[in-house]
């Protein structure tokens, strides 16, 4: 049977960059601008304040994990009236030495393990956005020591490493995600959480070549056309058919930049009946037709 996350985050091809410690004490606040690119953290000891752009402020404790697929600009602080200081991530973003917040000397209030990686995809935005903006998860030791793992193995440089830290952030990212609360905002975690819903888009995936409709779909979870329309709108963000064609799209995209099949055979696959139907559909999709998206460097 599909695994529409595991076919998601496999799409999305995540590889690690950086892992480091992190650490604070005394008052201290840091304000990072927009990143962009994936991140993540565990507290290992203490506590701090998290409040990222757009979500109610958080108290993060240890054995507290956060994943921000697309991190948007957040601040962090140790407590007290203090100015967050200013940080760049791009510009911060080469540091593998432990960074300290707040007072220099002594033990520090709070420890965490954090990190950023990637997606070994130019066009990830779209899966992306099916994803949580915050995924916050309190308690779960095995993210903790998967976190922990991530920083082991960035730090060591040992043979294999690259393969090594892509499979323990895939990884990561499934554990993360499975766990996250299912009331969090419209997307393919809510989605999977009802059953219904997670019955239509597992035939999605599994069948992507078959021409379904809003009808067929409803037909197959047993549900009214309406209805289901409507619950599959609610908890995906996006009409069935608009996940249909972009699931369809990402399919395609990643066929077209493997370069082992033709256009024909690519259509086919993802459910169009003739190369110009597919052609006419991915141009208006992506603004340029799939040959050329194909000859385009990633």
């Amino acid at each position: 049977m599909s695994d529409p996350l595991e076919d998601t985050i496999s799409l999305l091809k995540p590889r690690a960059v950086l892992a480091k410690g992190i650490s604070g004490a005394g008052s201290w606040a840091v304000r990072y601008s927009e990143f962009g690119e994936p991140s993540f953290c565990t507290v290992v000891q203490g506590r701090c304040l998290l409040a990222v752009d757009g979500h109610e402020p958080l108290t993060m404790e240890a054995g507290d994990f956060v994943l921000l697929p697309a991190t948007p600009g957040f601040t962090m602080s140790g407590g007290g009236d203090v100015e967050p200081a200013l940080i760049d991530p791009h510009a911060d973003a080469g540091r593998t030495d432990e960074i300290r917040h707040g007072r220099q000397e002594g033990e520090p209030d709070v420890r965490l393990v954090g990190g950023y990686f990637a997606f070994d995809r130019p066009d990830a935005g779209l899966l992306v956005s099916l994803l949580p903006r915050l995924v916050h998860i309190r308690g779960m030791e095995r993210l903790s020591t998967l976190v922990r793992y991530v920083g082991e193995e960035a730090r060591d440089g040992r043979p294999g490493r690259g393969l090594v830290l892509s499979r323990l952030v895939e990884i990561l990212m499934v554990e993360a995600l499975r766990s996250a609360p299912t009331d969090n905002a419209p997307g393919l975690v809510r989605g999977l959480s009802d059953p219904r819903v997670s019955a239509a888009i597992r035939a999605i995936h599994a069948e992507p070549a078959t021409g379904w409709t809003v009808g067929a779909l409803a037909r197959k979870v047993a549900m009214s056309r309406s209805t289901f329309f409507d619950q599959f709108s609610r908890a995906m963000g996006v009409a069935p058919m608009q996940y249909l064609v972009s699931w369809r799209m990402a399919l395609a995209k990643d066929l077209l930049r493997r370069g082992d099949l033709a256009i024909g055979e690519i259509a086919e696959r993802v459910g169009y009946g003739s190369t110009s139907a597919f052609s006419t559909a991915f141009s208006r999709h992506e603004g340029v037709p799939p040959g050329r998206y194909a000859r385009e460097p990633a």
